[in-house]
C-alpha cells in the first residue's frame, strides 16, 4: 500500500512538471515561447485549455495551422490584398448548427480548418487560384461555412455534396462528397462536369481533385508557398511547371507550364481543354548584338492515340516579340485533345536584328498534358 501511494504521488508530481507539457504544446498546438509569455500561463495550463476547445482535432490541428500560417506569410509578401479577404475562425457551435441544417456530418479536418479561418469573402482574386485566357476568366474563392451550407446539394447527381469553392464569373465549384453515394467515395473532392450525351440531365462526370479536405488543402498550399504556382498580377495562377520542361538554344531559354480546365472540358463527347503558359528568356550575359525578334512558330501536337497535327504560322498570339539580354516574354495559349492526354513540341524561328539575313530556330521542349482522374456518376 505504501509503495502504491508513493508511486501515485510521484506520478502526480511528474504529470504537473511544466516542462513536460512544453513539447506537447509545440507539437499539437504550435505554441511558441512568445505566445506563452503573452498568455502568462504555464505549459500544462495552455495544453489543457486548448485541448478542452480543440481536442477533437488534435490529429489535424498542427498540420492545418501550419498550412494556414505558411499561406498567410506568403500572401503577405506576394498577394497582400488577399489577406483582407480571409475570415476569422468560426465557433464549434456554428459548425454544429450547420450539421443540423444540412443533416449531414462534416469531416473533422474540414471543421478544424474552419476553426482557424472561416474561408474568405466572395471577392476577386480568389484564394484557391485563378486562370485567364483571352476570352475566359476564372478565380475560385474558398467558401465560408454559411455560404457552403447554402449551396449544399441534395439533387440527383450531386446528392450530399458540399461546395468548397466558387467562381463568381463561371459558377464553377469544387465539391466534397459527405457520403459515399452515386459512385463517389466519402470526402472525395471534385469538379462536376455535365455528361452532354446523356438523356438524364443529372448525369455528371467528376474530375477528382482530392481524396480528403486535409490532403486537398495542404497540397494546394504547398504548391503555392513553394512557388509551384506563379503569381501574376497579384493573383495565384494554377499553372503547373515541370522542371524538366526547359530547353535552351544559344542564349534563349524556353520553359512551359500547363493547366487543365474542367469547365471547358467534356468526357462525353471527348473534349479535353488545356491551357499552357510559355516563358521565353534571353540570358542577361548575352551580347547586345544578339537582340532578335520572333518571326514564326511551328507545333507538332500528338494525342494519346499517336495522331499528329502540325501547325505553323507567324508570330505568337498575334505578336512578334523582340528579345534582348535579360528580357523575358511570356504568353498564354490553349489546345484541346480528343484523348485524356497528349503532348506538344516544336520551335520558334527568330531573326537577328543586327543581321537580318540570319535566321535561327529555338527549341520548344516537349510538354505533356494529362486530364485528372475522373468518374462517371451512377445517379
Amino acid at each position: 500500500i505504501y509503495s502504491c501511494c508513493y508511486l501515485n504521488r510521484r506520478l502526480n508530481q511528474l504529470s504537473r512538471h511544466d516542462p513536460l507539457w512544453k513539447r506537447h504544446c509545440k507539437k499539437y498546438w504550435l505554441f511558441s515561447e512568445e505566445e506563452k509569455a503573452r498568455r502568462n500561463q504555464g505549459w500544462r495550463d495552455i495544453f489543457i485549455s486548448t485541448y478542452s476547445d480543440l481536442g477533437r482535432y488534435i490529429q489535424y490541428y498542427a498540420t492545418l495551422k501550419k498550412a494556414w500560417d505558411d499561406l498567410e506569410q506568403y500572401l503577405g509578401q506576394w498577394c497582400p490584398r488577399m489577406i483582407s479577404s480571409l475570415k476569422e475562425s468560426v465557433r464549434e457551435e456554428d459548425l454544429d448548427a450547420v450539421e443540423a441544417q444540412i443533416r449531414c456530418k462534416l469531416p473533422d479536418d474540414y471543421r478544424c480548418s474552419f476553426r482557424i479561418h472561416n474561408g474568405q469573402k466572395l471577392v476577386v482574386p480568389g484564394l484557391m487560384g485563378s486562370m485567364a485566357l483571352s476570352n475566359h476568366y476564372r478565380s475560385e474563392d474558398l467558401l465560408d461555412i454559411d455560404t457552403a451550407a447554402g449551396g449544399f446539394q441534395q439533387r440527383l447527381g450531386l446528392k450530399q455534396c458540399l461546395p468548397l469553392t466558387f467562381c463568381i464569373h463561371t459558377g464553377l465549384s469544387q465539391y466534397m462528397a459527405l457520403e459515399s453515394v452515386e459512385g463517389r467515395n466519402k470526402y472525395e473532392i471534385f469538379y462536376q462536369c455535365p455528361d452532354q450525351m446523356a438523356l438524364n440531365p443529372s448525369a455528371i462526370v467528376m474530375f477528382i481533385t482530392g481524396t480528403s479536405y486535409l490532403e486537398w488543402f495542404t497540397s494546394y498550399v504547398n504548391k503555392v508557398v513553394t512557388g509551384g504556382y506563379p503569381i501574376i498580377r497579384d493573383q495565384i495562377f494554377r499553372y503547373v511547371h515541370d522542371k524538366d520542361c526547359v530547353a535552351t538554344t544559344e542564349d534563349i531559354t524556353v520553359s512551359v507550364s500547363t493547366s487543365f480546365l474542367p469547365e471547358l472540358s467534356s468526357v462525353h463527347p471527348p473534349h479535353y481543354f488545356f491551357t499552357y503558359r510559355i516563358r521565353i528568356e534571353m540570358s542577361k550575359d548575352a551580347l547586345p548584338e544578339n537582340i532578335c525578334q520572333l518571326e514564326s512558330r511551328y507545333w507538332r501536337i500528338t494525342n494519346a492515340k499517336g495522331d499528329v497535327e502540325e501547325v505553323q504560322g507567324p508570330g505568337v498570339v498575334g505578336e512578334f516579340p523582340v528579345i534582348s539580354p535579360g528580357k523575358v516574354y511570356e504568353y498564354t495559349s490553349c489546345t484541346t485533345f480528343s484523348t485524356t492526354s497528349g503532348y506538344m513540341e516544336g520551335y520558334y524561328t527568330f531573326h537577328c536584328l543586327s543581321n537580318k539575313d540570319r535566321f535561327f530556330n529555338v527549341t520548344i521542349p516537349r510538354f505533356h498534358m494529362v486530364c485528372p482522374a475522373f468518374k462517371v456518376s451512377t445517379a
